[in-house]
């Protein structure tokens, strides 16, 4: 299981990077149908250029999947058997859009420390007041590169930034990482079956579970080929649901 997380979450990385090396923030995901293991949609931040405030990675990729699949039933269908991979923890209106559509679960980098939606700041993906199934949410996966990510942005220029600071006052840290609260995301069964007993070590020591490990070639490497990879995957997916719908019909 760690390994298919850590592969798609890989992707959603690239994707904030490629984010990164064009002026958004680096913010990315990519929606899987979890049966099949295929990307069927992805997003990124596009805020900056679009100078629209709800222009999230998420909404991007749920923009998607209306376009191909409608906004009806066959959508929540699909959403239903969707794992969302993300580098950062949705925010609190991502967090209500995706349980509103049913979305079988998310997996998230770090944590979106003024925003979250799935236990920074609140827990809209397990709460009873709003619409939608809960779903769980599943933290920590390639957390340090999305942190540096975002650290690698913020020591940036943003001319787009109603006040601009400057870039002298900023200094980039490699080397601190605040630690994870497992238990404010996750609790302590589901993370037993999500990464197994032995690592529980880290879930009572709020820790990473790979250790300081950083891969810094995942985050400094140029990723101008991710989008037509994806792409690629979801055209893939769509062409094999219509075969099978054809089939069933």
């Amino acid at each position: 299981m760690l390994e298919v997380r850590l592969k798609h979450m890989r992707s959603a990385v690239r994707l904030a990077k490629f984010a990164l090396d064009h002026g958004e923030t680096p913010v990315a995901c990519v929606f899987v149908h979890e049966p099949s293991g295929q990307v069927v949609a992805y997003g990124m931040n596009y805020t900056n250029e679009s100078l629209s405030g709800i222009a999230h990675a998420e909404f991007m990729g749920i923009e998607q999947l209306r376009e191909r699949f409608g906004g009806g039933e066959e959508l929540m269908c699909v959403m239903r058997d969707v794992v969302v991979y993300v580098t950062v923890e949705p925010c609190v209106m991502c967090a209500s859009a995706l349980k509103q559509l049913e979305v079988g679960k998310v997996v998230f980098g770090c944590a979106n420390e003024r925003f979250g939606g799935n236990g920074t700041v609140i827990r809209v993906n397990g709460d009873r007041c709003t619409g939608g199934r809960g779903y769980v949410a599943v933290p920590g996966i390639l957390r340090r590169e999305a942190i540096m990510l975002l650290r690698y942005f913020y020591v940036r220029s943003n001319e787009r930034a109603p006040k601009p600071r400057n870039k002298a006052e900023r200094r980039l840290d490699r080397n601190a990482f605040p630690s994870l609260p497992w238990s404010r995301y996750i609790g302590r069964e589901s993370f037993v079956e999500e990464f197994g007993e032995k690592m529980l070590c880290h879930f009572d020591d709020s820790t990473d579970i790979f250790g300081d490990l950083v891969d810094w070639d995942l985050i400094d490497e140029p990723c101008d080929w991710i989008l037509e990879h994806l792409k690629t995957q979801c055209q893939e997916f769509a062409l094999h649901r219509r075969k099978k719908i054809k089939l069933e019909v």
